[in-house]
């Protein structure tokens, strides 16, 4: 994808132009040093009830490619994630796994080198905790809105989601922003001052709404 050229900083400043909520507060990578970038297989949790209900199979309709994106609204009292899920993507080839909560088994995900962003790791079962409640669903990531089929890009600095619809305007706009950026970066490296790079490229511009 062509997304994974920029940096989620180049993605989020695109949507802040852009007026759009889309950065995930709180989701970071387990292993670090590794990007992704996908469309977003999306599954919601809730807690369970007294019909009772399972973690669910989804994956086996994900795609390769896809970003698994988990709503489980947070929680870090149970995992939704663990070392046969990880085992089961990585040989689908995934692009990743996201979740709003937490995962469990993290040699694995390190063993396998598997990209998960989460809000932490934590050994106890999401069975007879959670229930998957629906797939390919409108989801929340951190009060970000997530619709099936949106972009969902992640790298060290955190998790960003760019609208399917809006896919074309934000790359037009990454590939500005990051265009000066690199400018003032070799601008500072010749030995200008920032504040004059900066004004040279409308840096304090860059992301601020028309």
């Amino acid at each position: 994808m062509e997304f994974l050229k920029f940096s989620s900083s180049n993605i989020s400043d695109a949507l802040d132009k852009l007026k759009i909520k889309g950065g995930c507060e709180g989701i970071l990578p387990i292993i670090e040093g590794k990007k992704i970038c996908g469309s977003a297989f999306t599954v919601k949790y809730v807690p369970i009830g007294t019909k009772g209900g399972t973690v669910g199979d989804y994956i086996d309709y994900a795609k390769r490619g896809d970003v698994i994106v988990l709503d489980n609204a947070g929680r870090k009292y149970c995992t939704v994630w663990g070392d046969l899920l990880t085992l089961y993507a990585k040989k689908k080839e995934i692009s990743g796994t996201v979740i709003d909560g937490v995962c469990r088994d993290v040699q694995r995900i390190k063993e396998l080198d598997y990209p998960i962003f989460t809000k932490g790791r934590f050994m106890m079962t999401g069975k007879d905790r959670v229930k998957m409640e629906a797939m390919n669903v409108p989801v929340s990531l951190s009060n970000v809105l997530v619709n099936p089929g949106d972009i969902v890009f992640g790298d060290d600095s955190g998790v960003v989601v760019i609208p399917k619809e809006k896919e074309e305007e934000v790359l037009e706009l990454a590939e500005k922003i990051k265009e000066a950026e690199d400018y003032i970066e070799k601008e500072i490296e010749a030995g200008s001052k920032i504040k004059d790079a900066r004004e040279k490229f409308g840096y304090h511009k860059l992301q601020r709404g028309e």
